[in-house]
């Protein structure tokens, strides 16, 4: 159960089940079994393209278009304004690089955003996230690849992102997650542990284990 507001983390060994989840609730597969609900709605009975406009995604990979960086932020809001798409690249800490670049906003991209650096496209995707307004946000951990100081400015950015939506954190860095409402800890498809930070390390179970590995 997700109350809405507050931040929760998924965490577990590779191929436990984390990406499967976040796949499930963007109906991409529908259970076999069991159900999923938002609200009191049963997820088989919302339209395939009206939840997923409900939710922003932000993913290790930060895939962008072929076309330019105002189009790439703009995916998220076609109707959005150029004040909307700066105000969005200004929250996503994108802005000051766009704006040197020669031809700023008007940048061309190759499909990939070939030309950016990990940090600099991780943060035009934040910025297309941002310009959504998504209730609902799914992050795949966007830092686990970037150098330390290209994580702290992404890092602030998906702090101000996640400010009153309702967020799920894949974390494959425990550090990021510790101040989440609830981390759930899965293996093997099944939810092992579920609590606090400060609970799961009292436990000294799987969460344990995992944190102590990375420390």
């Amino acid at each position: 159960t997700v109350p809405a507001g507050k931040i929760i983390a998924l965490v577990g060994p590779s191929g436990a089940g984390k990406s499967t989840i976040f796949e499930l609730l963007q109906r991409f597969y529908e259970p076999t079994s069991g159900t999923i609900t938002f609200g009191n709605t049963n997820i088989l009975d919302i339209d395939p393209k009206t939840l997923r406009s409900s939710i922003g995604v932000v993913s290790q990979q930060a895939p962008l278009f072929s076309g330019t960086i105002r189009d790439n932020i703009a995916y998220g809001n076609f109707s959005a304004t150029d004040e909307q798409i700066i105000a969005a690249a200004k929250a996503a800490e994108a802005h000051d690089f766009i704006k040197n670049l020669e031809k700023g906003y008007d940048t061309v991209l190759s499909e990939g955003g070939n030309g950016l650096s990990g940090g600099q496209r991780q943060r035009v995707s934040i910025a297309r996230a941002i310009i959504k307004n998504a209730p609902i946000l799914l992050l795949d951990e966007a830092t686990s690849a970037l150098d330390n100081a290209s994580e702290r400015r992404v890092q602030k950015a998906i702090t101000k992102l996640m400010q009153g939506r309702t967020t799920l954190i894949i974390a494959h860095r425990l550090s990021t997650i510790e101040h989440a409402d609830k981390i759930i800890v899965v293996s093997n498809g099944h939810i092992v542990e579920e609590g606090t930070h400060a609970e799961l390390l009292k436990q000294g179970k799987l969460y344990s284990d995992l944190y102590t590995q990375q420390d």
